[in-house]
C-alpha cells in the first residue's frame, strides 16, 4: 500500500482525499516509479471539479505531472531500465508516493535536472516550449503579451521569450507579482486590477500592439485580449483559470484585424514519442544552460494537496508548486 490523493466525487478542494492505495506490478509497456516530487497545475483543478471528465472514471488519483526513479519494468519495455531517473506528464495518477506509468510517456532526465525542478516544469515548461516555438514562432523583435506573467507558465514563458529576443509585456495582479515577472524577463508589467491592459499595451507599444497574446486566464481576459493584437496577430488561449471562454462570434477576428485564434494543448503537440522527447529535451537544455530557471516557490507535503489547491485557486501562488510524498 502506498500513500496517494484520490478524488471520489468531483467538487472543491475538500474532495481531495489522502489515503493508502494498492499499486500492482507494471504491465505490458509500463514502468513503476518511486516518486520524489509531484507537480501541481491548474489543469488538476479542472479534473477535480469535473470541468474535464476523468478518463478513468471515479475514483481517480489526482495530478498529471511528476518525477521519480524507476523501480520495476514491465514486459516489452526496452529503452528504460530500473534505476533510471524519469519525468512525465500524463492524465491523472501523479499525486502518489509510487505509481505505474506508460513507458512511452516517461522521459529520461539529465543529471543536472533535479526531481523538484522536473516536477515543477514538465507540464508548464513543455507548454512554454511549444507555445513559443510551434504555435507561434517567437524570435528577435517579436512583441509578446503574457497574461498571469508571475504564474507557473508565465515565469517560464517570459524567461524563454526574452531569451529568444522578444519584448515581453505581462499582466499581473499585484506589485509583488510584478516584481516576480520583471525578475523573470518581463520588460513591462500591467496591473490588470488597476489598469486597462489593452490601453496599457497600446501605450507601451506606441500603438503597434502585440504579435501574439498568450492567455491562460480565459473568461476574464476575453475578448479584450484581441484588442492587444496587431492586424494578423495571434490569440493563443491555452488555459481557463477564470473559467472557459464561451462561444464567440468568429467575425470578431475579422473586425479586429484578420486575427488568428487557437486553443492548443500539450496532448496534441507531444502526442508522438518523438515530439515528446524533442520538446522535453529542448526544455532540459534551456534549464540546464541557465537560460530558463524554474522557481519552485511552493512545496507542500502530499497529504496537504487540499491546501495546495486552495492556494492555487486563490491566486496565492507564484511560479511552480510541488507536492513531496
Amino acid at each position: 500500500m502506498v500513500a496517494a490523493v484520490r478524488v471520489h466525487k468531483v467538487g472543491g478542494p475538500e474532495v481531495l482525499t489522502y489515503e493508502d492505495i494498492a499499486i500492482g506490478a507494471p504491465g505490458e509497456g509500463q514502468v513503476k516509479i518511486k516518486q520524489y516530487a509531484c507537480g501541481v497545475n491548474f489543469i488538476d483543478t479542472y479534473f477535480r471539479t469535473g470541468l474535464y471528465p476523468s478518463p478513468v472514471g471515479l475514483p481517480f488519483v489526482a495530478g498529471n505531472e511528476g518525477a521519480g526513479q524507476v523501480t520495476e519494468v514491465g514486459p516489452g519495455v526496452t529503452d528504460i531500465k530500473v534505476g533510471d531517473r524519469v519525468a512525465y506528464v500524463v492524465p491523472l495518477g501523479a499525486y502518489a508516493a509510487e505509481r505505474l506509468l506508460p513507458a512511452a510517456r516517461a522521459v529520461k532526465m539529465p543529471d543536472n535536472i533535479s526531481y523538484e525542478q522536473a516536477a515543477g516544469m514538465m507540464l508548464k515548461g513543455m507548454t512554454a516550449q511549444y507555445l513559443l516555438n510551434r504555435t507561434f514562432k517567437v524570435e528577435k523583435g517579436t512583441t509578446v503579451l503574457m497574461h498571469a506573467a508571475a504564474g507557473g507558465v508565465g515565469v517560464i514563458l517570459c524567461q524563454w521569450a526574452k531569451h529568444l529576443g522578444a519584448t515581453v509585456i505581462g499582466t499581473v495582479g499585484s506589485e509583488d507579482k510584478a516584481a516576480i515577472a520583471k525578475a523573470n524577463g518581463c520588460d513591462h508589467t500591467i496591473l490588470y486590477r488597476k489598469e486597462d491592459f489593452a490601453e496599457k499595451v497600446k501605450e507601451i507599444t506606441g500603438g503597434k500592439m502585440c504579435d501574439v497574446v498568450y492567455d491562460g486566464i480565459g473568461n476574464d481576459t476575453f475578448p479584450k485580449s484581441l484588442d492587444c493584437l496587431r492586424p494578423l496577430g495571434y490569440f493563443v488561449s491555452f488555459g481557463s483559470a477564470s473559467g472557459p471562454i464561451k462561444a464567440f462570434d468568429i467575425n470578431l477576428l475579422q473586425h479586429k484585424g484578420s486575427l488568428f485564434a487557437t486553443r492548443p494543448t500539450l496532448n496534441h503537440y507531444a502526442a508522438s514519442r518523438s515530439d515528446l522527447v524533442m520538446t522535453a529535451n529542448d526544455l532540459f537544455d534551456k534549464v540546464g544552460s541557465g537560460a530558463v530557471k524554474i522557481p519552485v516557490n511552493q512545496t507542500y507535503a502530499l497529504k496537504d494537496a487540499r491546501k495546495a489547491h486552495e492556494d492555487l485557486e486563490g491566486r496565492g501562488t507564484t511560479g511552480s508548486t510541488i507536492l513531496v510524498p
